[in-house]
């Protein structure tokens, strides 16, 4: 529920960088024969983790050159990609095998050397290959001397074995199920009904097995491949769950440990997206309309707080009543897509300039009065976001599905959706409805396996970093995954919004992870870093 840190992976902010982001934070139905799932299949099964990595067998990594990256990226000519063979279903290791692409980037020196930094940007479904060269730009040398940095694609991700469900819409915005003008969410379940039935057919019942305790394991393969006893780990956002499942199963094999962006891992999926992101929107909203009341004069969105809300809340109702076509391009502006560009604008601080000017050509363009700014500001929104060569265009929609239903079970009634739609709708108007609809996972089949629980305690070696205006994953969630883990983490909490905490803007939050991953010490109680600077 997230998107990448490094910006120029993704090109200009209003155009591959925002349609990246739109990734979130950040999720057997009855007209389904439950995703092609099998009768001894369709319960969840418990797996013993313990030695399930030894059970695999020879965990082997070759190191060449990196799959090419898609259009206008590049990628650092000093890091080393190789591919991984892991089991489908840990619980049937002798039988089908997938491929993990893997990434390495060695930085330790002799001498210095710690081990690896194993590292994941999120999404859910976000690739993870640049990852290592992403970082690097941004830490010490006291860190990088220590730590060899691996990035790697999780299994059903870009490289590593990517899944299709041959969507027509390929962007996982589309899959968000806003309610229509009048809070009818009948063309949602409809929709719901025809991606879980189009998976199911499509990608089949091995889709189960693409799920986050399997990733886990993945990376405890990673670990044994590179002839590491432990690792360490940073994860952003949804890699914030991974990570915490990581080290609920294999607690002895992990290191130190960075969680940012966090998302709560007793709300998984269903009451996290229901259950924090309505909050999160009205919490972080406020620093964008004070943007823009900033610039009233010319903006003309309001001069206060209440004043541009009412502007934005207007223009949404519209946008839902009448889409209004873009000049120059085959598509329209909706409500929907209204909102998913405001939630994906708000995660960065440096964006909100760029979100009241956004707001500001919508606007225009609803009464028919665009300039040629506003249109190259519409225009970019639609920028080509391309995927890497082999990979399906809707690989990221698929495999954010595969993870937010097969983690654990969604509910099934229609009618429940309905009412909490209503009353969510109400309570927070900024989201209209859209957390608590109904998503496809209400018509996917059981998860394969219990939802992992997280464990309290064990080693104190887990540092979760936390904004408190987090749109994307709220500040009640750090706060969750800390309950979690109890005495076995510190939070840093900063009085900052966006999605990102290292590196922006924080002198407080970087010391503490800075010296966390270079010797290891753990603040000694919570710490609340107020000393933000905006670039």
């Amino acid at each position: 529920m997230t998107t990448t840190r490094n910006s120029a992976q993704h090109g200009s902010p209003i155009g591959r960088r925002i349609a990246a982001a739109l990734l979130i934070s950040t999720l057997a139905g009855t007209a389904l024969a439950a995703c092609d799932a099998d009768a001894e299949g369709s319960q969840p099964a418990k797996t013993s983790d313990k030695n399930v990595g030894e059970a695999a067998g020879d965990a082997k990594i070759t190191w060449g050159k990196c799959p090419r990256p898609a259009k206008g990226q590049t990628r650092d000519p000093h890091l080393a990609c190789g591919t991984l063979e892991v089991p489908l279903d840990y619980r049937s290791p002798g039988g089908r095998k997938i491929d993990v692409e893997v990434s390495r980037l060695s930085t330790a020196q002799p001498g210095k050397r710690r081990g690896v930094l194993l590292l994941n940007p999120g999404g859910p479904a976000l690739g993870g290959l640049g990852m290592p060269e992403t970082m690097a730009s941004t830490l010490p040398r006291s860190v990088l001397d220590r730590y060899d940095l691996i990035g790697f694609d999780p299994r059903g991700v870009a490289h590593s074995t990517p899944q299709s469900c041959g969507l027509q819409d390929p962007s996982v915005p589309g899959l968000f199920p806003y309610p229509a003008a009048d809070g009818s969410i009948s063309e949602n379940v409809a929709l719901a009904k025809t991606v879980a039935k189009q998976c199911a057919y499509t990608a089949g019942k091995s889709l189960r097995y693409y799920n986050t305790v399997n990733t886990a394991r993945d990376m405890d393969r990673i670990r044994q491949a590179l002839g590491e006893k432990r690792i360490s780990y940073w994860g952003q956002s949804y890699g914030t769950y991974l990570g915490a499942v990581y080290r609920s199963l294999f607690q002895g094999r992990t290191d130190r440990m960075i969680l940012e962006g966090n998302v709560d891992p007793t709300k998984v999926w269903a009451g996290q997206v229901a259950g924090t992101w309505g909050k999160g929107m009205a919490d972080r909203f406020p620093d964008a309309a004070r943007v823009a009341a900033a610039q009233a004069d010319t903006l003309e969105l309001g001069t206060d707080l209440a004043q541009v809300t009412r502007t934005y809340l207007t223009l949404a109702d519209r946008l839902d009543r009448t889409p209004a076509p873009i000049p120059g391009a085959s598509v329209s502006l909706d409500g929907a897509l209204l909102r998913n560009m405001t939630y994906a604008l708000l995660l960065d601080n440096n964006t909100l300039s760029a979100l009241a000017k956004f707001w500001k050509a919508a606007d225009n363009l609803t009464h028919g009065s665009t300039t040629a700014a506003d249109t190259a500001v519409l225009q970019q929104v639609y920028a080509d976001t391309p995927t890497p060569p082999g990979v399906p265009a809707d690989n990221q929609a698929t495999m954010f599905m595969a993870l937010t239903c097969g983690d654990a079970e969604w509910p099934h009634d229609v009618d429940g959706y309905a009412a909490r739609t209503a009353a969510d709708r109400q309570k927070w108007p900024l989201t209209a409805g859209m957390p608590a609809n109904i998503w496809a996972c209400a018509y996917w089949d059981k998860p394969a396996e219990a939802t992992v629980k997280v464990v309290k305690g064990g080693p104190r070696n887990t540092l979760i970093l936390q904004n408190r205006r987090d749109n994307a994953t709220p500040w009640e969630s750090g706060v969750g995954l800390h309950k979690s883990l109890g005495d076995g983490s510190a939070l840093v909490g900063v009085d900052n919004g966006g999605h990102h905490v290292y590196g922006a803007g924080s002198a407080c939050a970087d010391k503490a992870t800075v010296g966390f991953l270079a010797s290891g010490h753990l603040p000694d109680k919570d710490v609340y870093c107020t000393d933000v600077t905006q670039k």
